[in-house]
């Protein structure tokens, strides 16, 4: 499995590069706010409604203390502006009744997979929210599975799972180490540009000699290529 994860991510940071970072990281909380945001949205719209919260209140306390309606308010570009402002002002007070602040120092302190399990304790936190928090909060060495992380590994055979929970499981037993954030980012980038999930590029993907897909379309080679926008780069 790691000879495998290695070969894919020379692979992909050969067709994309090394994606960049944020200079500093993010704190836990900052991450774990901006990924309920990104939920079933762009990353443009999702920074949006993370910048807006940013401008109308100046701590998590004051998030936790808002109206429900006022937070929803600010969020509305993101889509699901109720469900999203419920999961963060539940959070945020659930948070604090544990611990009486917003630091996660306990994350920050803990293996990663005792801190995910910490983190998915809270209501509507899963798996894939707390791995990111993992990565692009305390650069540990996992690997968030997404959508697209999911079908890109089941599809080049890496994994071969009915959930992108199982497939994180499947692919972060003994991850290799200093590559997490370049092979998450850019096998995100590949499915969003090329192996979508309809009418994929196959002719054009630097995975095609490896891969294990057997309907591949070899002559679909069409590919935009703006560079995407990473939201949990950016916080």
């Amino acid at each position: 499995m790691n000879k495998a994860i290695k070969k894919i991510n020379q692979l992909l940071v050969k067709e994309f590069g090394i994606p960049p970072r944020a200079e500093k990281l993010p704190e836990p909380i900052d991450l774990l706010i901006a990924t309920i945001l990104s939920q079933n949205t762009n990353d443009k719209n999702s920074y949006k409604a993370y910048q807006n919260l940013m401008k109308k209140y100046s701590t998590w306390d004051e998030v936790r203390k808002a109206r429900r309606t006022s937070i929803e308010k600010e969020i509305r570009i993101a889509g699901l502006g109720y469900q999203k402002s419920k999961a963060i002002k539940n959070l945020l007070t659930e948070l604090f009744e544990k611990e009486k602040s917003y630091s996660l120092d306990n994350v920050k302190e803990s293996s990663s997979f005792q801190a995910i399990e910490y983190l998915t304790n809270f209501k509507g936190i899963g798996v894939k929210t707390a791995s990111c928090v993992m990565l692009f909060a305390l650069d540990r060495d996992v690997c968030p599975v997404d959508t697209h992380v999911h079908r890109t590994l089941n599809r080049i055979g890496l994994a071969n799972t009915k959930t992108p929970d199982k497939t994180f499981l499947q692919i972060n037993k003994n991850f290799p180490p200093k590559i997490a954030h370049s092979f998450h980012t850019n096998l995100i980038r590949l499915g969003r540009e090329i192996c979508t999930p309809k009418n994929y590029k196959c002719g054009i993907c630097p995975l095609v000699k490896i891969c294990k897909f057997n309907d591949k379309l070899i002559h679909n080679n069409l590919v935009n290529s703006k560079k995407s926008f990473m939201l949990l780069d950016s916080i």
